[in-house]
């Protein structure tokens, strides 16, 4: 679904990424992981297309979707409203029962009227990822969606992401500084060097998704990690 053929970007004189090369395969989830100030959201900018690279290819397949660490949902709209502007290229008869079915299936249904003001921070990103799912979507990219949850809420989303995600399948990439979040979710996990960054380890998890926090291949994967990032 993506490509990334020997990428570097600059921004002038500073070097950013440095001949990343990476394919992320239909329907995997990939967790991009490093030092803070890596990279790692100029990587995910990279694969949406907002950002071309100085050097090197990239190759994107089918329609992608973005979600943000702060929620995009606009405060004067119902939740319905706002998942309903992810199914503008429905046909009108269509867009009612597929808002009404991701409601449901993000356990919002009795929510639909109420104002992003009236949602805890966890149901408004719940809101936002039913957006992103609403239309056909071929790549979802996750920019650290839950990184400003408190730590009970965020293990309640990993679950339902990997849920939508089954429910409804699409190529994932997720930027985190949540290593347990990456090694909960991830099908493989890419840890990105200091600046200029390149893709300095990457680890395969085999169990099935979602994963619990105390899994060996969860604990065994924080503690790769770590050791690459110079934590003891």
């Amino acid at each position: 679904m993506i490509r990334l053929e020997n990428v570097t970007l600059r921004y002038d004189a500073t070097e950013v990424l440095s001949n990343v090369s990476l394919t992320v395969a239909k329907e995997e989830f990939v967790a991009i992981v490093g030092p803070s100030g890596a990279g790692k959201t100029t990587l995910l900018n990279l694969f949406s297309g907002a950002l071309p690279p100085s050097e090197g290819r990239i190759e994107r397949g089918g329609k992608t979707r973005m979600v943000y660490q702060a929620d995009g949902l606009l405060p004067w709209l119902t939740v319905r409203k706002n998942i309903a502007l992810g199914v503008r290229e429905l046909p009108a008869n269509q867009r009612e029962a597929r808002v009404t079915e991701l409601l449901t299936l993000v356990g919002l249904a009795e929510f639909a009227q109420h104002f992003p003001r009236q949602l805890s921070g966890g149901m408004r990103q719940r809101a936002e990822l039913a957006r992103a799912l609403a239309g056909e979507t071929d790549v979802l990219l996750l920019d650290e969606p839950f990184s400003a949850l408190d730590y009970l809420t965020r293990l309640k989303l990993r679950a339902e992401l990997a849920r939508l995600l089954a429910e409804r399948p699409c190529t994932t990439i997720l930027v985190t500084h949540d290593i347990e979040e990456a090694a909960q979710l991830a099908d493989r996990i890419l840890v990105l060097s200091e600046r200029p960054a390149s893709i300095q380890q990457e680890l395969v998890l085999k169990a099935p998704r979602p994963r619990d926090v105390t899994h060996p291949e969860v604990v065994a994967a924080i503690h790769t990690i770590l050791e690459a990032l110079g934590v003891e």
